[in-house]
């Protein structure tokens, strides 16, 4: 069975999404009317360090008791669903993007087998994947077809959902981070766009570019906002708590003036930007889905530092903005219950119930 689809055919009602990263839980409902969204619920709770490491939950008592508060603590409205579509950490991830002569699905699917078995570390009974065919928007040789390919350790998925179903929630898909943020943060008319998005968190930074709304390559690197954070604390020689004070009022400061805390952070940054090229590079040498990337958006907590916009865009030379999670959602003339300095740390929640109200509404 597809991780994917589990339980794919019971949504109703509809489903929120709720986000487990190493240091945080978060949770959005979204509900629909006609032709209205709106946010019912949202919230956030912290992990305690260590309970979730690298993706892998360590603690699952502490993350059950977690995700328990944090459906007590939603609001405004009160969380009353408990059907669920969650994520699934990227670095546990495997998406690939494989190349096919054209064929039917029934050939194709014994292809995409030996496929898997051929680039991933783990045998085909040790995982859960789930493919499609791409459309046209990729670029792609005469003759042959492109397929989007995911696979997830089987002993992961069953993990994460064991431990969301013992808080007392129906899970009704799993779906990797990159998935999730490519829904909320690429506008649907986008489709000839490539856009790499950057997601800064706090113990590593991911990377995914993708065609459209079409996901083609991701990874990660152990930069992270935390490391920004112990950076300023030891080049000013103050606490953790008050270097994270001040990087979340103040920013860089001065880029021009060369502010302590730019100076501090500068090495990290630099660093980031490096690992921003080499994905770039990869993509265009190895992959090239397309002709260029066309534009570079921001996305996790670390990408609201005030300063981190104007530094990217002139180190890289490219267009840098930080992402928007609503652009897909059809809030009318409503501002978001979640102010726009915190939403984009909600993107991958954003993603998944956006996929919850979308397939609600094709099944109802």
């Amino acid at each position: 069975m597809s991780f994917l689809q589990k339980k794919i055919f019971d949504l109703f009602p509809s489903s929120f999404g709720l986000d487990l990263s190493d240091l945080s839980i978060k949770a959005v409902w979204l509900e629909r009317e006609k032709d209205r969204d709106f946010i019912s619920s949202f919230g956030s709770v912290p992990l305690p360090p260590g309970s979730v490491v690298d993706g892998e939950i360590i603690e699952p008592a502490i993350v059950r008791d977690a995700i328990v508060r944090l459906l007590e603590k939603c609001g405004p409205k009160k969380l009353k669903t408990r059907r669920v579509i969650g994520s699934l950490p990227e670095t546990k991830a495997f998406l690939r993007i494989i190349t096919l002569p054209k064929m039917d699905h029934a050939e194709a699917k014994e292809a995409i087998q030996w496929e898997i078995e051929a680039n991933i570390p783990l045998t085909l009974d040790q995982v859960y994947y789930d493919w499609q065919v791409l459309d046209a928007n990729l670029i792609a040789e005469s003759g042959k077809m492109n397929v989007l390919v995911v696979a997830v350790a089987r002993t992961m998925v069953d993990q994460f959902q064991s431990v969301l179903e013992d808080a007392g929630l129906e899970v009704l898909g799993l779906e990797t981070e990159s998935v999730a943020q490519a829904r909320s943060l690429l506008p649907d008319a986008a489709e000839k766009q490539t856009t790499l998005i950057v997601d800064i968190g706090d113990r590593r930074t991911s990377f995914l570019i993708s065609v459209g709304a079409t996901p083609c390559f991701t990874s990660s690197v152990p930069l992270s906002s935390q490391m920004i954070t112990d950076a300023i604390a030891k080049s000013m020689q103050i606490s953790f708590e008050e270097a994270e004070s001040i990087k979340i009022k103040h920013g860089l400061g001065s880029l021009a003036l060369g502010s302590p805390v730019f100076k501090a952070a500068k090495p990290v940054l630099e660093n980031m930007a490096t690992e921003i090229e080499r994905s770039i590079d990869f993509y265009m040498e190895n992959l090239r889905y397309s002709d260029s990337i066309d534009s570079i958006v921001l996305c996790g907590g670390g990408s609201n530092m005030h300063g981190l916009v104007s530094y990217m865009t002139r180190r890289l030379g490219r267009p840098v903005e930080t992402g928007n999670p609503w652009v897909n959602i059809r809030l009318g003339r409503d501002i978001p219950l979640i102010d726009k300095g915190h939403s984009v740390q909600y993107s991958t929640a954003i993603g998944l119930a956006l996929r919850g109200i979308d397939e609600y509404e094709d099944f109802a």
